[in-house]
């Protein structure tokens, strides 16, 4: 049956009533602005009174801790036990000799074929006792090796209850996006009130933030399981449970496997900013000396942290990468498993034998010195080149007085409800009503929450991040689509920098900047940009080649088909790709706010760090808002693009 469809005439009808509603908009908004112009910012007297109430939680908490219910029968007996986890999985790791570390990297590697990264492997290990953070790094691994557990103990049973009913996975949907939308900071906020401040905390924030992908993955291999497998389960008269464990669960094992991968390259990410609540380990280490402007120091550590994140994600890959039936290679032969894990065994038996554990003192080297002088030459000779006027400083001074400043002059200039209705009317046009219904919610609480001023600042740094994220993610994309030459120099680039922590980002930037705003939104493009570069490519190339042929049939040239056929055609998931670049330099802009980037990110550190409840409470919920606002948002412009099939 044919359906209505737009007739040519009837465009340009629909067009100018596009532009009315524009036209009468803006004289709306206009409208507002002169009968609001001498109001400054948000009203004073209408932010919520919360503080006092806000700040009597911790008394309460206190006061309560060993003899409300709350604690005696849950948190105390869960810290305990995570605890004790974290003490024991911290003896074993210690009680291993240092050699035996390279072992096992280099024979999970070698079992997977890649003799290469063996021996980088081999370095890698070796780095962290040549430059002195043996003890911190096995802290880090305890720490994250506990919480990836607990959170697979808890995603992989989720994933698979929600693969089998329906009402579970929707009513965990909403739930698992708000955990993947919120900036990590956010967590800590919580856990630092119930638990105060340890490792403890710092592993149930850890577990928070990484078992979404752990439960969304487990899902999605459950479900992906062939029906005519399942149907030939059924016929040879397989139970329930007999057809989950023999037959379901080994076939999405490799997305099982792939979740486990990124549950722990989500953990060590929030392992590092956790430092801020007591962590200890690498991130206490390059918190310190990021707050001491040591940044030689700071420079040794993040490069730890770099290469454990590197290391995780090459072992914990080898595990998904399964080889097809038949084509078992020798070095993956049980033999070859029970002769590795014998050497790993006797060499392990006779460091423990000879007392050998900890990484000898005599071999460490100190890179610290030598970066100190670099970051001073830098500094002194690339802050600014001579009297050319150009350098760092230059850059700095440039997004400060003639982007950031003047951005944020104007979003302070235009009165509140101005912001609050035209963020109402794009959001109308992109997702409805109901989005716009929340977004102007969410923003007046924002506004009575007395973060007003401070999250425009915030909003300001973010579209500035995001912006020059895509204004070299987009063209780099579409390079890399149409080159596979330049795709393959980018892969390993792209896997670096998706691989490292945020936190370790400020490190080589703030080397070359001074302290403020412009730091932070470096840090954030460098940390943005990835996702941008990878799904504009895979649009582009998803294409369809029947497309191409039709194009080039037409006699379009190179050009033509890149703006008017594959452009418009990989828009939705171009636009996934923006929706990754908001959210990951929201994220990162927050935690420039440990080099002094202000806004929201700023007060969350302080309230953290000085232990002002409300301040915390309320600048989170802030970020939250901010952060549920822009997700939404491009989610529906995302979309809007999708191509709609032809009507019959």
């Amino acid at each position: 049956m044919a359906t209505a469809t737009a007739t040519p005439a009837a465009l340009p009808l629909r067009r100018s009533r596009t532009w009315l509603w524009v036209v009468v908009v803006i004289l709306l908004l206009v409208g507002v602005q002169l009968a609001f112009s001498r109001t400054s910012g948000f009203p004073t007297g209408w932010r919520l009174g919360i503080e006092n109430t806000i700040d009597q939680i911790p008394g309460w908490l206190r006061s309560n801790r060993r003899t409300h219910p709350m604690f005696v029968y849950f948190l105390q007996p869960l810290s305990a036990g995570i605890n004790g986890g974290l003490e024991l999985v911290e003896s074993v790791l210690k009680a291993i000799p240092w050699f035996v570390f390279c072992a096992i990297a280099a024979f999970i590697l070698l079992r997977a074929g890649r003799v290469w990264a063996a021996l980088l492997a081999i370095v890698g290990v070796l780095y962290f006792g040549v430059v002195g953070l043996w003890e911190e790094g096995l802290e880090t691994l305890a720490l994250m090796g506990v919480a990836v557990a607990i959170a697979l103990l808890i995603g992989i049973p989720l994933g698979i209850w929600a693969a089998f009913n329906r009402r579970v996975e929707r009513a965990l949907r909403p739930i698992l996006d708000s955990m993947q939308v919120l900036p990590a900071f956010v967590y800590l906020i919580p856990v630092v009130l119930l638990f105060g401040i340890a490792r403890v905390p710092a592993t149930i924030a850890t577990v928070i933030f990484a078992l979404a992908p752990a439960v969304r993955l487990t899902t999605l291999g459950i479900k992906q399981v062939p029906q005519a497998v399942l149907e030939a389960a059924e016929m040879m008269g397989t139970t329930r449970r007999q057809k989950l464990f023999k037959v379901q669960i080994p076939i999405a094992m490799p997305t099982i496997l792939a979740a486990v991968n990124q549950t722990i390259m989500l953990a060590l990410g929030i392992v590092i900013i956790a430092s801020l609540i007591g962590a200890g380990g690498l991130g206490t280490q390059v918190l310190n000396s990021l707050q001491r402007f040591q940044v030689g120091q700071a420079f040794e550590a993040g490069i730890a942290v770099v290469v454990m994140a590197i290391l995780l994600d090459r072992l914990s890959r080898t595990f998904v990468e399964r080889p097809e039936p038949g084509q078992i290679p020798w070095y993956r032969s049980r033999r070859v498993l029970w002769i590795g894990l014998g050497i790993i065994v006797l060499l392990a038996l006779a460091g423990l034998v000879a007392g050998v554990r900890e990484f000898p003192d005599q071999w460490r080297v100190s890179f610290a010195r030598p970066i100190d002088s670099a970051v001073d030459w830098a500094q002194n000779n690339l802050y600014l080149i001579g009297n050319t006027g150009l350098g760092t400083k230059a850059l700095n001074e440039f997004l400060n007085v003639s982007i950031l400043n003047p951005l944020r002059d104007l979003l302070t200039f235009l009165a509140w409800p101005v912001l609050i209705l035209f963020t109402g009317f794009i959001c109308w046009k992109a997702g409805g009503g109901l989005l716009a219904v929340f977004a102007m919610i969410s923003l007046f609480v924002i506004g009575v929450l007395g973060m007003w001023e401070l999250a425009l600042d915030t909003l300001t740094q973010v579209l500035v991040a995001v912006v020059l994220a895509l204004a070299i993610a987009i063209p780099v994309g579409v390079w890399s689509a149409r080159s596979n030459r330049v795709r393959t120099l980018l892969t390993p680039l792209l896997d670096t920098l998706q691989t490292i922590p945020s936190f370790v980002f400020l490190v080589p930037v703030i080397m070359l900047f001074s302290a403020g705003r412009v730091p932070g939104i470096i840090a954030s493009v460098l940390y943005a940009i990835p996702p941008g570069i990878r799904l504009t490519d895979l649009g582009l190339r998803s294409v369809p080649a029947e497309t191409l042929e039709a194009a080039e049939c037409f006699g379009s040239t190179p050009r033509q088909m890149l703006w008017k056929v594959q452009v418009p055609l990989a828009m939705p998931t171009i636009m996934a790709g923006v929706n990754q670049v908001v959210m990951l330099a929201l994220s990162m802009v927050v935690v420039g706010g440990l080099v002094g980037g202000g806004g929201l990110g700023f007060e969350s550190v302080r309230a953290l760090t000085r232990g002002e409840t409300a301040l915390g409470v309320k600048a989170g919920l802030a970020i939250v808002l901010m952060a549920m606002i822009l997700d939404r948002l491009t989610q529906a412009w995302a979309a809007r693009m999708q191509p709609t099939p032809a009507a019959a």
